[in-house]
């Protein structure tokens, strides 16, 4: 028996109708260490991820866990393995409070048969906060607190179980430096305690952080695992993608048009944002940084009709405009890519096809006839343009990888021909390839004549592509900083409520 690997894969394979998602993967998992999956979207990370949780079975291949082979039908079956998944997209009831959610699925039963012990409840869940360091009032419900509460809540009830497995899938995706640093601290005590963590991000420095072993995937076949200290940047980048990347950041400095979108004195509802001018030119890339809660996404919300402006005006072309509806915004040119893409980027059931073709429909009726021709036409070519995976264009767009989806969100707007494009952290969990990708085509849109407003949780993303940046702190505009400016440390400070 080989007891060398928690965790083993022994030329695991699935087939999906139309798709091999996984060709013959081979390698295994060493306990008490974090062992990184890395490659791009569409890889196969997660549906290896889903298959060691139960949420897929293999179609061909092994999985052994301590030695010993097992298939899971569900995720039931890997939790009684002691196998717990983090996902990226969030579960939750938000009706729950928070002590309802540390102890879902583990719920006391109390002395009547059927009824819950509500007393050892409340205790349990106030001791996991008090062991983590966690300061929420339990019977807080969970539609009142952020994104990245509830994620870090996520990770407590996860680490809080018996679980012998973790895997972690973009875990840090909505979470501030000092929640990283926490969660980061937690992953150190889980691997004293022999606990193996299988985590996936892509974002490079986090990975030689806190990896000790890095296994690449790419195109559903597995490239080679190595001891984190073997790899650099470049060296990993280059094995996920199968060609270099010399430039990550491909920014291209064109002559500027004349001010094409000014914004004087915002204030929304609920004081989110206070007292926000700012304008972009035309071609323009126009960065906003903040941290978390400094009242970034919030800002691009209501500026596109999403939330409700109390004051302020809005200029566009040299005309002052009333947005209170995303229609109105659509009907001056301005669209956005939400950085909740499952939210309010894509409907998931529906196709590549209609996905992109939604916003755009007027173009391709007449009559109220849809015009299927013209319509598959501008989508093929859009898909092509974009590069994006998928066998064809009646694939399920929930069914592609973050990246793709991220793509057929952005052809879905390029198709309605913007004038200014607001992108709300836009390669937010999605792989440095796909990113790349997408950072070309902000450039080829800005040569076009297309403003952006870019939106970033990743200071140098904001750096690499941005003409200007303005910078965020409670709500305010508290700083402007022009390329030959910038810094890390600079931007920092601003951020952070420094001058």
């Amino acid at each position: 028996m080989n007891t060398e690997y928690v965790l083993e894969f022994r030329h695991v394979t699935k087939v999906f109708p139309g798709v091999v998602a996984l060709k013959d993967v081979t390698f295994g998992i060493r306990p008490g260490t974090v062992h990184v999956i890395m490659g791009e979207n569409g890889a196969g990370k997660s549906t290896l991820m889903k298959i060691i949780s139960g949420d897929h079975e293999m179609s061909g291949g092994q999985m052994l866990l301590n030695g010993e082979p097992v298939a899971f039908k569900c995720p039931d079956d890997a939790k009684k393995h002691n196998i717990v998944m983090i996902y990226q997209e969030l579960q939750y009831v938000p009706m729950f409070t928070v002590e309802q959610f540390l102890m879902m699925g583990r719920e006391p039963e109390g002395r009547i048969r059927g009824f819950l012990d509500w007393k050892k409840l409340k205790e349990t869940a106030r001791t996991i906060l008090e062991d983590e360091g966690l300061s929420y009032d339990p019977v807080t419900k969970l539609s009142d607190l952020s994104v990245s509460d509830i994620q870090l809540l996520e990770i407590t009830r996860a680490i809080s179980s018996e679980a012998r497995i973790i895997i972690m899938d973009e875990p840090t995706s909505a979470l501030t430096q000092a929640e990283t640093d926490r969660l980061f601290e937690n992953i150190r005590k889980l691997k004293s305690r022999g606990i193996t963590i299988i985590y996936i991000s892509h974002k490079m420095d986090e990975i030689f952080r806190i990896g000790d072993y890095i296994s690449v995937l790419r195109d559903g076949t597995h490239i080679e695992t190595r001891a984190a200290g073997e790899y650099t940047i470049a060296s990993l980048i280059r094995q996920m993608v199968g060609r270099e990347v010399s430039d990550i950041y491909p920014k291209e400095e064109f002559p500027l048009g004349e001010k094409i979108f000014e914004v004087k004195n915002i204030c929304t509802r609920y004081t989110a944002v206070k007292d926000v001018s700012f304008y972009v030119k035309q071609r323009e890339i126009v960065g906003i940084a903040g941290l978390m809660g400094a009242g970034r996404t919030e800002l691009v919300s209501a500026l596109f009709g999403l939330d409700a402006i109390d004051s302020g005006e809005i200029w566009i072309d040299g005309r002052k405009v009333k947005i209170r509806t995303v229609a109105d915004a659509l009907r001056y040119g301005l669209m956005m890519v939400s950085e909740d893409r499952r939210k309010l980027g894509i409907v998931g059931k529906r196709s590549v096809r209609e996905n992109m073709a939604l916003a755009n429909l007027n173009a391709y009726t007449r009559l109220g006839m849809l015009n299927q021709k013209k319509e598959q036409e501008d989508v093929a070519g859009m898909v092509k343009k974009l590069n994006v995976k998928t066998p064809d264009l009646t694939m399920a767009v929930g069914n592609l990888s973050g990246g793709n989806q991220q793509k057929v969100v952005l052809g879905k707007w390029l198709l309605s021909k913007p004038k200014i494009l607001i992108l709300d952290d836009p390669t937010r969990g999605i792989d440095v390839g796909s990113k790349h990708e997408i950072y070309k085509l902000m450039v080829e849109m800005a040569r076009s004549g297309i403003s952006i407003i870019m939106t970033s949780s990743e200071l140098p993303e904001l750096m690499g592509m941005c003409d200007r940046i303005y910078t965020m702190y409670g709500g305010h505009f508290n700083g402007e900083l022009m390329r030959k400016e910038f810094s890390q440390e600079h931007i920092m400070t601003f951020i952070s409520g420094g001058r």
